[in-house]
């Protein structure tokens, strides 16, 4: 039986011994970092955890054993110690399941800060997305903002008054006033009280999405169509 030393999730044991009963590879980048997951059991607890692991190295010698992705069992078919080609990345939890996508050409500030709403979102901590939700359209509504002069600090510093202010100078798009309406009371409450329940949050995302699609996802997509007809005419 294949063999994979690391620390063990279940029990904190460091550098435990691992039986490893099955894998699957999972994905590959750059053509030969194959990733793969690995139902292990502990030999210090004996109980299980899935641990997902990358290819150490590009060496020929070992890629018989990732396969392509989706192929089961590749990587404990190695005689040896797992350890000799695969490294550690990270136990798999609830955090990795299937959450929501993120817009596309965000700053990457926005994108990481959705991502860690999302994942709050799909780990039902609903008052944490609310928190991530809001930062996100705090971060891009002040990019939104001019300069200097008009709006006053009052509107400058509050959430709330800024996307008034917005949608009402036309920067933000109208259609979206509705829905803004809603999901700011949302982010104050979960913001305040800590009393935000999953259709709060599932607004907040839905207007964060929305909006974040608006401000860049169509724009840079526009702007992408645009050097493809340059090129194709040049």
């Amino acid at each position: 039986m294949a063999e994979f030393v690391a620390d063990c999730p279940r029990c904190g044991a460091i550098r435990s011994t691992h039986d490893v009963h099955s894998s699957v590879t999972t994905g590959v980048e750059y053509r030969w970092k194959y990733y793969a997951e690995l139902a292990c059991i502990c030999r210090t607890c004996h109980k299980m955890s899935i641990q997902r692991v990358s290819r150490i190295s590009s060496s020929d010698e070992h890629y018989k054993y990732f396969g392509g992705v989706g192929s089961k069992n590749s990587v404990v078919s190695y005689g040896g110690s797992l350890n000799d080609i695969v490294r550690f990345e990270n136990n798999i939890t609830l955090k990795d399941r299937a959450g929501r996508s993120v817009p596309e050409h965000l700053p990457p500030s926005i994108e990481q800060v959705i991502k860690e709403g999302n994942v709050a979102l799909a780990n039902r901590c609903y008052n944490a997305a609310a928190a991530m939700y809001r930062l996100a359209l705090d971060l891009a509504t002040k990019m939104q903002l001019p300069p200097e002069g008009d709006p006053n600090a009052k509107i400058r510093r509050s959430l709330g008054f800024r996307i008034d202010w917005l949608l009402k100078e036309g920067i933000l798009p109208k259609d979206l006033e509705h829905l803004a309406s809603c999901v700011r009371e949302d982010a104050n409450d979960g913001a305040h009280e800590g009393n935000l329940a999953q259709a709060d949050a599932e607004d907040l995302h839905d207007f964060c999405y929305e909006l974040m699609r608006r401000l860049y996802t169509e724009p840079k997509r526009l702007e992408l169509a645009e050097e493809r007809r340059k090129l194709r005419r040049s």
